[in-house]
This record gives C-alpha cells, structure tokens and sequence, in this order.
C-alpha cells in the first residue's frame, strides 16, 4: 500500500528541508532522503557565507530576502546564531586593480595594500596590491540552519531517510513514487535532488534543465605559529582562483575548482588539493605543513547560473527547486518561501527584489 500526502519532496538537503519546513504546516509533506544522513553531498560540504556581493543580480536580491530569517529565525529553530560577523575582503594583485576598480560599489570599501595586510597578516605583501572588504558578510552555521529545518520537518511533516527513489509514474491524481524507503503517492513533487536533479526528472517523463555538477575542493590546515584568525575576514581571490576562510581556529583553503562531473559521491582530486597548496602558498609566501582534512563536494549550475524554481512549465505537478551552484545556502530561505507560494497559491515572500516567474524553467526551453 502506498503512503498518501500532498507534496513529497526529493531530496534532504538545504532546498528540500527548507521548503519542507514551510510547507507542513499547511500540507501534508513528505522529505525522502536516499542517503542516511540528509545534506550528506552538498549541503553538508559548503563553506557558506551570506554576502550580498557575490553572484549575479538576482542571487544577491533572494540573499537580501533571505537576511531577515537567517538573523532571526523563529523561537526554538536553532540552539546557536545561525549568522556570525566574518568580512569578506576581495584580494587583487597588481595585474587586477582595473578589475579591482570596476568592481568598487557602496557595499564594499576599497583598502590599499598596507590596509589590506595589516587586516590579514597572513598573506605576503609582495602579493597584495589592494582589496575591496564587505564587512557586512557574514559565516552561516550550516549545520544549525540545515537542523533547524530538519526538526521543523520531524514535528510537522515526515522525513524518511535510506529512501533512494527507484521509479516514478504518472497518475490520474499526480504521482506514485516507488522507493527503497517505501511506495508514495503525491499530488505534488519537488525535485530538490540537487546534482541527480535532471536524473529525477528524466524519471519522471519531464524534460530536464541542462544541470551540471561542478567538483569543489577544500583542505584545512594550520595557521602559521603565533598568527589568530579569529577575527580575519574571508579571503577570496577577485577572479576567484581560490578562497581562504578562517574555520574554528583553521584555516579552510580551496582552489576554487569547478570541475564538471557525473553526479556522485565526489572525492578530492590529488590535483586539486596541490591547486589549494599552490594557491595558498603563491598568496601567503608560507608553507603549507599537514593538511588535517581535505573534501570535496558538489555545485550544480545551469546555463545562465540562476536558480531553477517553480512548477514545470509543461508538467504543472512537477515543481523544480535546483541549480543553486554555489549560493544554496545563504539564498534557501527565499527560494524556499517562493516555492512554497507557488504550490500553495500564495503570493510572493514581501520584500521579494525579483519576479518569481524570472526564476522558472521556462526560460531554459526557449
């Protein structure tokens, strides 16, 4: 016998989870997760911070919407701040002070080189010809965001996890969604599968979207003895060749890859984890001693590098909540608050900077 509800979502991580959590208090939801531990791909690997400097006009609009509910979630959501002052400071070398310029807003403040290093004195002088630093930019705790949807969803909805999906049919009421975790059917299924996204659908008889999952990397190491970087801001090269964050007394490092692979359980690549050296090293004129944990994770991308969210323009009953790359997490509380309007009827999230409808697969079938 299969169990009944209105909505069953694909897909635990970060997109799935938040809109979950703001549907089941209106309907009857259902989270399948094919993994044991939701978040386990993606959501569970990502360096996050919430800046509204990063990405295309668009991202920074649902990362403005998203502010309010990452800096006061609801009452009991999460036992921590989900958002902790860190900066952000754009890094240029000499060959990119024109980029450096260009890229000059209100949002940012322009630093010399002397300013710049004494900010972060990891880094080599010799490197540094200026920066732009966006002191607003802030870290988000991801794991207390992604379990404070998940606990919302365990007392209003269901989470079934270990529940990879195996067919999908169309029927006269919506969906029949076979599992590993169980038989469902739904009137309503989001496809928040991230990188399998496009495979869900092709399952499901709809038309894919032109996915593709990108490989990032990431090592963690020491800082250098007698350096703190507690109080250092994010460091991100202005071309993005590489980042480096401070991570509870660490210091994260990636090169800032994106590799286009087959969805799958991704590992670090021994060539990117010696870019991440590299990089580390031609920027800080340090050496890199014992890597203490190296990963890798996925983004997914489509053409035009926006979110894909809202009903299927030709299967109505097949809502796409994918394509995040690499702002799912500091965007999700937007884009899951559009998702929901849009199965329940509602209107848009107030304070929306963007048309919902500019969000839609429609655009990718032109």
């Amino acid at each position: 016998m299969s169990d009944r509800c209105d909505v069953l979502i694909v897909g635990a991580g970060i997109a799935g989870s938040s809109l979950a959590y703001e549907l089941a208090a209106e309907r009857d939801v259902v989270l399948l997760e094919r993994e044991a531990q939701p978040g386990y791909h993606s959501t569970g690997r990502s360096a996050a911070m919430l800046t509204t400097t990063y990405g295309a006009p668009p991202v920074r609009a649902l990362a403005r919407a998203s502010y309010k509910f990452l800096a006061a979630p609801p009452p009991g959501f999460a036992d921590t701040d989900l958002l902790s002052p860190r900066g952000m400071l754009h890094l240029a070398r000499a060959d990119q002070l024109a980029a450096l310029a260009a890229a000059d807003s209100p949002a940012v403040r322009r630093l010399d080189a002397a300013a710049v290093c004494a900010l972060v004195p990891l880094l080599d002088p010799a490197y540094v010809a200026g920066g732009l630093l966006e002191a607003s930019a802030m870290a988000i705790d991801v794991a207390a965001l992604h379990q404070g949807y998940l606990r919302g969803v365990r007392r209003q909805g269901r989470l079934v996890t270990d529940a990879g999906v195996t067919a999908i049919t169309r029927t006269a009421e919506g969906w029949r969604i076979e599992s590993t975790g169980g038989s469902f059917c739904a009137r309503v299924l989001v496809d928040a599968a991230g990188a399998w996204a496009d495979e869900l659908a092709r399952m499901a008889g709809v038309a894919p979207i032109g996915l593709v999952p990108k490989r990032r990397t990431a090592i963690l190491i020491e800082p250098p003895g007698g350096l703190d970087p507690s109080s250092w801001p994010m460091v991100i090269d202005l071309d993005e060749r590489f980042y480096i964050k401070p991570e509870g007394g660490a210091l994260l490092v990636s090169p800032a890859d994106e590799t286009p692979v087959a969805p799958s359980d991704v590992q670090p690549e021994e060539i990117d984890v010696a870019h991440a050296v590299a990089r580390y090293e031609e920027v800080t004129g340090r050496t890199v001693g014992r890597i203490s944990h190296r990963w890798a994770g996925l983004r997914s991308f489509v053409a035009d590098h926006m979110p894909v969210v809202g009903p299927d323009p030709d299967v109505p009953a097949f809502v796409w909540l994918a394509g995040q790359g690499g702002a799912g997490i500091m965007t999700a509380p937007a884009l899951a608050r559009i998702a929901a309007s849009q199965i329940t009827g509602g209107g848009p999230p107030p304070g929306l900077e963007l048309d919902p409808a500019a969000l839609g697969a429609a655009r990718l079938r032109r």
